[in-house]
């Protein structure tokens, strides 16, 4: 519960005017300032707003939706790595993205900087209290970034075929739920309307 409390009372100073964020230092600060020196980002100055926290909610619910469909028989069992791959990939864009507002990030500079490198959204979620570290997590960003590239349909004597670092639908799908699953209960989100666990999904 401390860690909770310590991350609400961070939160809770944040949702002021940009126009004062300057005064106020975070524990995100140097881990942020390391961040956008490494990639060269835009610096941006957190602010929490209703707005940005309805955005969160919504990214929330779309990647809880788009986790559902990776746990049907299509994608576990059907040996579709390419195709698990890319909605893999939008699941955790949107997951990471509903976070980074949700702690004050202006949706334009993640459009702007995160666009779809998983790896780079997964860095600054942990570097402003995610605390998802999860090792296979970080290597499948890795595969992931950019994930429009998983949506061609690639033969196996493609030569330009991106590697897939022997990941299988079934873990793709675990270590997407996991994310998600991670990302509501920092978040407090509901969860979409309709939802239920599919029986086969293989996250506990």
């Amino acid at each position: 519960m401390a860690a909770i409390a310590s991350r609400r009372s961070v939160l809770r100073g944040l949702t002021i005017g940009p126009a004062a964020m300057s005064a106020i230092a975070t524990p995100f600060g140097p881990a942020l300032a390391a961040l956008h020196r490494n990639y060269e980002d835009r610096p941006i100055k957190l602010a929490r707003t209703k707005e940005g926290r309805n955005i969160s909610r919504f990214r929330y619910q779309n990647a809880d939706r788009a986790c559902q469909l990776m746990e049907q028989p299509f994608f576990l069992d059907g040996g579709y790595t390419s195709e698990t791959l890319h909605q893999a990939g939008f699941v955790a864009q949107q997951a990471l993205c509903s976070y980074l507002l949700d702690v004050g990030f202006a949706d334009e500079w993640n459009a702007q900087h995160i666009k779809q490198n998983i790896t780079k959204a997964l860095d600054y979620a942990n570097a402003t209290g995610l605390a998802h570290d999860c090792p296979e997590m970080a290597r499948l960003a890795v595969i992931l970034s950019p994930y429009w590239k998983w949506r061609h349909h690639y033969d196996v004597w493609d030569e330009d075929r991106p590697d897939t670092d022997g990941f299988q639908p079934p873990v793709i799908a675990t270590l997407a739920r996991s994310l998600v699953e991670r990302v509501r209960d920092v978040t407090g989100h509901p969860r979409p309307k309709g939802w239920h666990r599919y029986p086969h999904a293989t996250w506990s």
